[in-house]
């Protein structure tokens, strides 16, 4: 096993590795900027290093920085979470060749699924299905793209091949505006993710965001622990997850499972990954891979029991995986919010000092949150300072601890968007399950 491991991240989920950490009896590092000192994470860790000003690209996105903490406390591998360099290939090939081991893919897996066109072609060639689309990077030839968007049938959508986050998309519904769309999203491409590429997907109306998770292994194996529904957006970013997804028979479980867990075995995949999908009219439809753990991967251990980060370790440390398909099991539904510091109608950042704070509990109850009473929520980061999670035997019943641990949350001194989500737990069409992902942004009003 891994003897030392520097945690490159910060908030909650830097605190659910050290957890982690701490029960396969490793020693941490935790790397901090000067703003994020007082962190949970920072003060439990065996160790920490300052890496920098508040500043993202000068702290946690400092490559240098962050393999000379490694270098200086002896560390010998770095898990770098979600976000931050999580999916950034060129980190991993510089962990790497620093002799450290990098807790996640290879650099040229993730290189390869980082570009969606490759991404894409990839899965294609490993039976996943996908959204009828170019089939590739569009090129130059104005008439032949006219000639492709006709024969997908509009609308559609024209995607960034190296976006993310929902930057670089622009839905077309007419001809007439398809050029303009092509030369407009090329440029913002260019400007957010110096890249150009373009290329071309049917846009789906009334989709579901539902996701399978994997995990695999150095030595060929691989397996699917179940799908998630995120449906439940605002502006292309989760609000509410849940596994399983409503409506997703065991048979159809299966199916894309094993897809996505072939798929992996091909690429020689390793660690823990999740393919996204649209799902429409009984369909799935592959959008993009992320090669890293997810925000929302606590509702898939809540209904499979499997520590997903300790699997991600051991796996990282050559071992192989700790459970064979057939093992894994589903039990109960669990349901995750977010919790954001931020105001619950207009979604504007609440930063500052928390004078009160009280976590909920209960059966089926989990807070992964990095905040106590006193913390001081700093305005350079995401919002995001926790995650309320909850099982139950069904999906009536999670939803039901929810509504309680939600009445029980105390945050004061900040917003935050806990009444949101009270209102989206007593609205019916949730509660009836299979929301699209629209759904939240009409419902607030949002264009």
């Amino acid at each position: 096993m891994l003897e030392k491991i520097v945690i490159a991240n910060r908030g909650e989920i830097a605190l659910r590795i050290l957890r982690a950490c701490r029960e396969l009896g490793i020693r941490t590092v935790a790397v901090h900027s000067t703003a994020d000192r007082d962190l949970k994470h920072v003060r439990l860790a065996d160790e920490s290093v300052c890496i920098g000003p508040p500043s993202s690209s000068e702290s946690y996105l400092n490559t240098p920085a962050i393999i000379s903490a490694a270098e200086v406390t002896d560390a010998v591998a770095i898990h770098p979470g979600y976000g931050f360099l999580s999916e950034n290939a060129d980190f991993a090939e510089r962990v790497e060749q620093s002799g450290f081991v990098f807790i996640g893919p290879r650099a040229e897996t993730i290189r390869l699924m980082g570009d969606k066109v490759s991404a894409i072609q990839a899965m294609k060639e490993a039976g996943v299905p996908c959204v009828p689309g170019s089939g590739g990077a569009l090129g130059e030839d104005e008439q032949e793209n006219l000639r492709l968007a006709r024969d997908i049938g509009y609308p559609v959508i024209i995607k960034a091949a190296a976006g993310g986050g929902g930057r670089g998309m622009r839905v077309v519904h007419t001809e007439a505006n398809l050029l303009h769309a092509i030369s407009m999203t090329r440029t913002e491409a260019a400007n957010a993710f110096g890249s150009s590429a373009v290329y071309m997907e049917k846009y789906l109306d009334n989709p579901r965001h539902v996701e399978v998770q994997v995990m695999a292994d150095q030595h060929g194996n691989a397996i699917h622990l179940g799908e998630r529904d995120c449906s439940m957006q605002r502006r292309h970013q989760k609000v509410i997850e849940e596994s399983p997804a409503p409506g997703i028979s065991p048979e159809e479980r299966a199916a894309i499972g094993e897809r996505c867990a072939e798929a992996c075995r091909q690429l020689g995949y390793r660690g823990a990954g999740t393919f996204e999908f649209l799902y429409q009219d009984g369909q799935f439809c592959f959008i993009e891979m992320n090669t890293r753990i997810q925000v929302e991967h606590p509702v898939t251990e809540m209904v499979t029991g499997v520590d997903l980060v300790a699997e991600q370790i051991r796996v990282a440390a050559g071992e192989r995986l700790s459970l064979r398909q057939e093992e894994v099991r589903f039990r109960g539904h669990s349901v995750e919010c977010r919790i954001n510091a931020e105001d619950p109608k207009r979604f504007v950042p609440s930063p500052g000092r928390i004078q009160v704070y009280h976590a909920p509990g209960g059966p089926g109850v989990r807070v992964d949150s990095h905040v106590y009473t006193g913390y001081v929520v700093p305005p350079y980061y995401d919002s995001m300072i926790g995650k309320v999670i909850t099982w139950g035997e069904t999906r009536e019943s999670a939803i039901a601890r929810m509504r309680t641990a939600l009445s029980e949350m105390v945050i004061e001194g900040i917003n935050s968007n806990v009444p949101l989500h009270q209102d989206l737990l007593n609205d019916v069409a949730f509660q009836e399950g299979g929301t699209n992902i629209h759904y939240l942004e009409k419902k607030l009003g949002i264009t």
